[in-house]
C-alpha cells in the first residue's frame, strides 16, 4: 500500500484550498470527496478584497463594489472598503490546476473510519478502499467524517434565504452592494419582537440581482419558510417583483461549533476545524490566508526525523489555533452570544456604532487582523461609543457569558 504524505478529506473550497497548498509546500497529496472535486459548489461567497492573500486570486473574483453600504438606525453608512463576490467556478479551477501542478489526485468516496499506526494513518471508505497518509486532514465541513470535537449543547446557526434573477425594478442602485440592511418598517408590530434579520443584495451587472434576507444567528437557526416570507415583504414594500429566477440560495450553517479535540492525530481545516467567524460567519477568504501557513507547519513537521501523525498534526494545530488565535476566538464567540441578545433596534444601534469606529480597528473585527490586545481594546471602545439601551445588553451579556471572557484570558480552547 502507497503511503502519502497527506490525505486531505473533503473538496469544497477549504479543502481545495489546504490541498494546494499542501502541494505548494512540496508534500504527496492524495484528495478523497464525497462526490466529484469538480461538482459545481452552491453557495456564494463573498470576501473583502484587502484580504485576499495574492494577487492572482483577483481573477476568481466574479463581481466587485466599491460602492458598499450599511442600513441601520435610519442611517446610510458608506463602508468605502471594496467587497467581491467568487466566481465559484473559477475560485474551484483554479484551486483544482494548483493541486495538480504539484501532484495532488482526487479520489471519490465517502470516508467511514480512520486508523492510526504509529508512522501513518488509514482512512477506509464506505465502499472498502482504504487509504494511507502520513496526515490526515479533515475537511469535510461543519459534521466532519472523521474529526472528534466535544458535543455542543446550544449552536447558533446562520440562516439565509437568497434569490438571484431578474425583477419589474431594481431592489437596490445600480452598481450597488448592500452589506446589510436591517430596516424592519415592512414588518408587522408583533413581527418587531421576533430574532431580527437584515437584506443582503448587490447588482450583479446584466440586468441580475442578488438579493437574500439572512438571519446573523439564532438558536436555533431561523426557518427559511420565515427568511423567505421575510425576503417577498420586503421587496413587496418597495414595489418590486420577482420576474426571473436564476438561482436559489438556501443557507444554514453553524457559527459557534466548540472546536474538535486539538490532541487527536489528525489535523482539520475550514468547518471541521471551526473556522468560521463567530460574528460574521466569514471563512473562505480566512481559508485562504490560512491556508499556506498551515501546510509549511505540517511540512516541516513531517520532514523531522521520526515524525508521527500525531506530532504533524500537532503542529498544524498549533499553527491554527496559536494561544493567542484561542484568546480571540473567545472574545469574538463573547460578540456572538452579545449579538444574539439584541432586538431590531439595539442591533441596529449596534452596527451604526461599529461602523464608526476608527476604519482599522473595524476592519480588522471583521477581518481577524488584529492583534488580542487590539481585538480587546475596541472592543472597549466600542462598548463605550454605543447607546445605554445596547451597553446594557452588552452588560446582560458579560454576566451570563462570563466564562467566555475567563477563557479569552487565560487563552482555553
Amino acid at each position: 500500500m502507497t503511503v502519502e504524505d497527506v490525505l486531505v478529506v473533503g473538496a469544497g473550497p477549504t479543502g481545495l484550498a489546504i490541498a494546494s497548498a499542501l502541494s505548494d509546500a512540496g508534500l504527496r497529496v492524495v484528495g478523497l470527496s464525497a462526490t466529484a472535486p469538480t461538482k459545481p459548489w452552491q453557495n456564494t461567497y463573498g470576501v473583502w478584497l484587502d484580504e485576499l492573500p495574492s494577487p492572482e486570486l483577483l481573477a476568481t473574483v466574479g463581481c466587485c463594489w466599491s460602492d458598499v453600504v450599511v442600513y441601520a438606525a435610519r442611517r446610510t453608512i458608506p463602508l468605502r472598503r471594496e467587497y467581491g463576490l467568487f466566481d465559484n467556478r473559477r475560485l474551484q479551477q483554479h484551486l483544482l490546476e494548483r493541486g495538480e501542478r504539484g501532484g495532488v489526485v482526487w479520489h471519490t468516496g465517502v470516508a467511514a473510519a480512520v486508523e492510526h499506526r504509529v508512522s501513518h494513518s488509514r482512512v477506509s471508505t464506505r465502499d472498502g478502499r482504504v487509504f494511507a497518509a502520513r496526515l490526515v486532514v479533515d475537511a469535510s465541513g461543519h459534521s466532519p467524517a472523521l474529526l472528534r470535537r466535544p458535543v455542543a449543547l446550544r449552536v447558533a446557526r446562520q440562516a439565509a434565504y437568497g434569490i438571484v434573477g431578474e425583477f419589474s425594478a431594481p431592489p437596490v442602485q445600480p452598481g450597488h452592494m448592500v452589506l446589510m440592511d436591517y430596516r424592519a418598517d415592512h414588518l408587522a408590530p408583533e413581527e418587531q419582537h421576533e430574532p431580527p434579520t437584515f437584506l443582503y443584495a448587490m447588482d450583479l451587472g446584466g440586468g441580475q440581482f442578488f438579493v437574500e434576507e439572512t438571519s446573523l444567528a439564532h438558536v436555533p437557526g431561523v426557518p427559511l419558510s420565515t427568511l423567505e416570507r421575510r425576503l417577498r415583504r420586503r421587496l413587496d414594500s418597495c414595489g418590486v417583483a420577482v420576474r426571473r429566477v436564476a438561482h436559489i440560495e438556501r443557507c444554514l450553517f453553524p457559527m459557534n461549533n466548540p472546536l474538535p479535540y486539538l490532541d487527536q492525530p489528525l489535523m482539520g481545516f475550514g468547518g471541521a476545524a471551526s473556522m468560521v467567524h463567530p460574528p460574521s460567519g466569514y471563512m473562505v477568504g480566512k481559508a485562504l490566508r490560512r491556508a499556506p501557513e498551515v501546510a509549511q507547519a505540517i511540512a516541516q513537521a513531517l520532514g523531522a526525523a521520526g515524525a508521527t501523525p500525531l506530532s504533524a498534526a500537532r503542529a498544524g494545530w498549533q499553527t491554527l489555533w496559536s494561544p493567542a488565535r484561542l484568546r480571540r476566538r473567545q472574545l469574538y464567540l463573547f460578540g456572538l452570544a452579545s449579538l444574539m441578545r439584541c432586538n431590531s433596534a439595539t442591533i441596529q444601534a449596534f452596527f451604526e456604532s461599529f461602523f464608526s469606529l476608527p476604519r482599522h480597528e473595524w476592519t480588522g473585527y471583521l477581518s481577524d487582523t488584529l492583534s488580542t490586545a487590539e481585538l480587546a481594546r475596541t472592543m472597549l471602545r466600542l462598548f463605550v461609543r454605543v447607546p445605554g439601551s445596547v451597553r446594557r445588553t452588552l452588560i446582560a451579556a458579560a454576566g451570563a457569558e462570563h466564562a467566555l471572557l475567563r477563557r479569552a484570558a487565560f487563552g482555553q480552547a
